[in-house]
């Protein structure tokens, strides 16, 4: 629910209270988080998108209560909305609304906290909606290029931005494809920087990447061949040049990890990372003549999505027209044929597939939890001051309805107890909800 805007107490939130993530609705959630953690020293990760901007104040606002200063702050936030529309279809506004929160929060990151990446732009999530390695190459680093058009168009020098610019990849389990893309993605987006909008920064032209193993690929049939699978994929993110890395723990196609899966995932890449010596050279495939072929074929299938998209006028255009959706809908459709035909092979599901179904322990998490989010939600709306609150949302709907930076108004709301909820609906009244068509 907070991913959409929603608080726990929301009707639409039943059911879905802290099975997927965090709920987090208002500042306490927020330092509870973050509890004994010092800030001044962490550097963390929230992937949130449409109501990044609202948890990016809560981030800011729990640091101020422990002393730290926001040029301190060092983390990512997800904050990719594109990806969104394309792909993960957790979204709020309409496109252009949205990109403006984008842009606001990112604007204010350069400013104040230049430790901070503001975006985390990623393809994990349209490879994970069934796209090619192309596919998730190609619309990943276009969404890119739209964000540093957007931010370039709003007054910012590409250099004073693009250096936090980061990405997030996901590592699937064609092995050498995958090393081609990650090695693609770097060489074409130093050229997308450099020649296209300019950048004279080393730092601009860097593809600072995160990868996860690929969640789609993980099967709820044999599920200890998933630890295999995990295994593979991160050591083609890290032969691929990734500069951090998650394993997904085995039993990710049933439940949320049970706490010995989520180690035993973080025990593989110290395994890979300690045992395997594989991170003694930074290119190790460079120059095989199949790896360095695969990484032009990719290239350029990836180039062609950019400059398909470019005609069709950006990427939101080419969202609107529901181009990359349909795109990653027939790759989808396609992949599954392959499978049904046996043409491509999964271990334990379509070859190799056992009479007796394995049972492994999952994490069950129960309604409790939205039990206690609603108590605390009425405390606090019973003990703030709601008349300060009212006063705070009439302002953030004033600010959303000119051109000024939504940043300040959402951290006064925040200070004051706004919930995630009711600043999201307050930026609805304004910019509307989004409803995707029927393409």
């Amino acid at each position: 629910p907070t991913q959409t805007g929603y608080d726990s107490d929301d009707p639409r939130a039943r059911g879905e209270v802290g099975k997927v993530g965090v709920p987090i609705c208002h500042i306490d959630d927020m330092q509870l988080l973050f509890d004994e953690i010092p800030l001044e020293r962490m550097n963390t990760s929230m992937t949130i998108n449409s109501p990044a901007a609202v948890l990016l104040a809560m981030y800011i606002v729990v640091a101020e209560k422990q002393g730290v200063k926001r040029a301190h702050l060092r983390g990512t936030l997800q904050n990719d909305i594109l990806k969104e529309y394309i792909a993960q279809k957790e979204w709020i506004y309409p496109p252009r609304p949205a990109m403006r929160l984008v842009v606001d929060s990112i604007r204010f990151c350069t400013r104040e906290l230049p430790l901070y990446n503001g975006i985390s732009i990623s393809g994990y999530h349209i490879r994970e909606a069934g796209s090619t390695a192309a596919q998730e190459l190609g619309f990943t680093l276009r969404n890119g290029i739209e964000y540093v058009q957007w931010l370039i168009d709003s007054g910012l020098n590409v250099d004073n931005f693009a250096p936090r610019l980061s990405f997030f990849f996901n590592a699937h389990s064609d092995f050498f494809e995958e090393v081609a893309k990650f090695r693609a993605a770097r060489r074409l987006w130093a050229r997308l920087m450099k020649e296209r909008f300019g950048a004279l920064d080393d730092r601009s032209m860097k593809c600072r990447f995160h990868a996860q193993t690929a969640g789609c690929s993980l099967t709820a049939q044999q599920p200890h061949n998933n630890i295999v699978r995990t295994t593979i994929q991160a050591l083609a993110g890290v032969l691929g040049g990734a500069n951090s890395l998650h394993t997904n723990s085995y039993d990710e196609a049933l439940a949320l990890p049970t706490g010995e899966s989520a180690l035993l995932a973080l025990r593989t890449q110290r395994v890979i990372a300690c045992e395997s010596e594989v991170t003694n050279t930074v290119d190790p495939l460079g120059g095989s003549y199949f790896v360095e072929a695969l990484t032009n074929r990719l290239e350029k299938k990836a180039l062609e999505y950019i400059e398909r998209i470019d005609l069709l006028g950006g990427m939101i255009p080419a969202i609107e027209q529901g181009f990359p959706q349909r795109e990653i809908g027939e790759a989808s459709y396609a992949y599954q044929e392959s499978l049904e035909k046996q043409e491509k092979i999964v271990v334990g599901v379509n070859a190799y597939v056992a009479d007796e179904v394995e049972s492994i322990p999952t994490l069950k998490i129960g309604d409790d939890i939205r039990e206690e989010q609603q108590a605390k939600l009425s405390r606090l709306r019973d003990e703030r001051d709601s008349a300060l609150v009212k006063q705070r949302l009439v302002t953030l709907r004033a600010f959303a309805q000119g051109n000024g930076n939504l940043m300040p108004p959402i951290l006064d709301a925040v200070r004051d107890y706004a919930t995630v909820g009711e600043i999201s609906a307050a930026l609805k009244d304004v910019f509307g909800a989004y409803v995707e068509p029927n393409f």
